[in-house]
């Protein structure tokens, strides 16, 4: 049994918007997770670990690159959930498989009026 049965005839819709951004998502990625650590590295080089303060404040720069990583990790992984659902509902129609109802024959007021009242 397939999961996705394809319409006959239907119609696919012109790509756009997400095509262009699942390609850029790996660069991204990549950029917006090497920037931060770069700034991180930088911090580690060029700071004077001396003193407490001076540590104490380059431990909290690295909870705020982390921080920042980690969101932009969450951010790129959302956008690529949203081009993902754009590329299938832009895709051929697809057929769910049949349900059936118990009511489909009567709506659900004509229902209600014969049913005998529970006392």
């Amino acid at each position: 049994m397939g999961w996705l049965n394809k319409l006959p005839n239907s119609v696919r819709s012109a790509s756009g918007l997400e095509w262009r951004l699942w390609r850029k998502l790996p660069l991204i990625f990549l950029v917006g997770t090497a920037i931060p650590l770069a700034a991180a590295v930088a911090l580690h080089l060029f700071t004077n670990q001396e003193s407490t303060a001076q540590l104490r404040w380059l431990q909290t720069m690295d909870y705020v690159v982390v921080g920042v990583v980690v969101f932009h990790w969450t951010a790129v992984a959302t956008i690529a959930i949203g081009c993902i659902v754009v590329m299938v509902m832009k895709g051929p129609g697809y057929v769910a498989d049949a349900m059936e109802v118990s009511h489909s024959d009567r709506p659900r007021s004509s229902m209600e009026e014969e049913a005998p009242p529970e006392h």
